[in-house]
């Protein structure tokens, strides 16, 4: 046997003594239970809230048209300036307005004349009754004659029938206006901008859930009751613009399965223009009282859903769950399957299995805030209000 096979054999059976040795000692002590920390489920009064997404609307539009016809003298604004009621916009050549005006006035002036001499004569007996009635509609048809020059006269300065900002010039100086009724010229259009409207469209199943819980008396229906409504534009972060709900359709819509809304926000910056988009929240319940987890410690089986709960033997074992809303601070409202007393483990879910021992550390949920529904606003909404957006037809715009 040579030298080095020697050594080895050494080597190996005192490295077996050492082993043996290590091994031959007390049992190793067992790892204790895996530290997890528990809460009960935060107990507070919560509204939910409904999101819905919809575009803003101008209280009143007005199609600016011609009412009689001529050529473009002056236009009188800038284009997007805001304009207020009664302001000239438009001046068409009055010159031959001024001719047609005179002339009747003439014709007036003579008729009336004549009346009164008929007058005079039919007191003294020396005109007939008919030559009276005759000279009788020759004033009348004068007088109508003359005011409608007169009216034509005043037609001729176009005027803002509402308040509000102006759309471009849509006609250049010295064209040719035509002001017949059912082809009128378009000239320019007008929008109000404070207040405004915001529409959009709600489920079947919300509009239900809304009358169940105004025949329940938990919260009033907006056809009754202008309930708050907020909203934020697409470049904001919070719900900051308070309005309140105005209209509700009187019908659902066949084609879509829905039913039109419609909310007034006032717009004291102009910020809002007509046609932008915005998301909105209205209150989907009353004030009632849930309770709270983070989202984070749901876990999905299959499709139920669950958190983990630590028993009274301190072992960790799986709770389904019923969930409502997830809330701005993370926080998801639990409608069924907890109560005020049980813990739920809220970090260390990953050391956490069904069955098994886990030592507990008691932890806290907190959300800051009350929940409240928003003050209202009052905007003032002109006198007439319609529940769309009104173009008016030369019929029955202001001149």
């Amino acid at each position: 046997m040579t030298r080095s096979v020697i050594l080895s054999s050494a080597l190996i059976t005192c490295m077996m003594i050492m082993i043996t040795a290590c091994g031959g000692g007390e049992p190793q002590t067992q790892m204790p239970p895996p530290e997890v920390t528990v809460s009960p489920p935060l107990k507070k009064k919560v509204i939910e809230w409904d999101e819905y997404t919809g575009r803003f609307q101008a209280v009143e539009r007005v199609e600016v048209r011609a009412r009689v016809s001529g050529y473009l003298n002056e236009i009188l604004f800038n284009d997007g300036d805001n304009v207020k009621k009664d302001d000239i916009l438009f001046v068409i050549d009055q010159r031959p307005f001024k001719i047609a005006l005179a002339s009747a006035e003439a014709q007036y002036e003579l008729a009336q004349k004549e009346f009164k001499r008929a007058q005079n004569l039919r007191n003294s007996g020396a005109i007939s009754q008919e030559d009276f009635e005759r000279r009788l509609q020759e004033f009348r048809v004068a007088k109508a004659g003359w005011d409608q020059a007169t009216l034509e006269m005043t037609f001729t300065e176009i005027k803002a029938p509402i308040s509000g900002r102006i759309s471009r010039s849509r006609v250049d100086v010295g064209n040719l206006i035509n002001g017949n009724v059912g082809n009128a010229t378009l000239l320019s259009t007008i929008v109000s901008l404070d207040p405004i409207h915001f529409y959009f469209e709600a489920s079947e199943q919300a509009l239900l859930k809304y009358i169940r819980l105004d025949r329940s008396g938990e919260r009033p229906g907006s056809q009754n009751q202008e309930n708050p409504i907020m909203v934020k534009l697409q470049d904001e972060e919070a719900y900051t613009r308070i309005g309140r709900m105005d209209f509700v359709d009187n019908e659902v819509d066949l084609g879509t399965g829905t039913i039109q809304g419609r909310a007034i926000f006032t717009n004291a910056d102009s910020v809002i223009y007509p046609g932008m988009f915005g998301r909105a929240r209205l209150s989907g319940s009353g004030l009632y009282e849930a309770f709270l987890l983070p989202d984070t410690v749901i876990g999905t089986d299959q499709s139920r859903k669950f958190v983990m709960v630590v028993n009274e033997q301190n072992q960790a074992e799986m709770r389904f769950v019923k969930l409502g809303p997830v809330r701005d601070s993370g926080l998801r409202v639990i409608r069924d399957g907890l109560t005020e007393s049980d813990r739920v483990i809220i970090n260390g879910l990953q050391r956490a299995r069904p069955g098994t021992p886990v030592t507990p550390k008691p932890g806290t949920i907190e959300e800051p805030g009350e929940d409240r529904l928003p003050s209202l606003p009052k905007p003032e909404a002109p006198a007439e209000d319609s529940e769309t957006p009104v173009t008016t037809t030369p019929e029955n715009q202001a001149g």
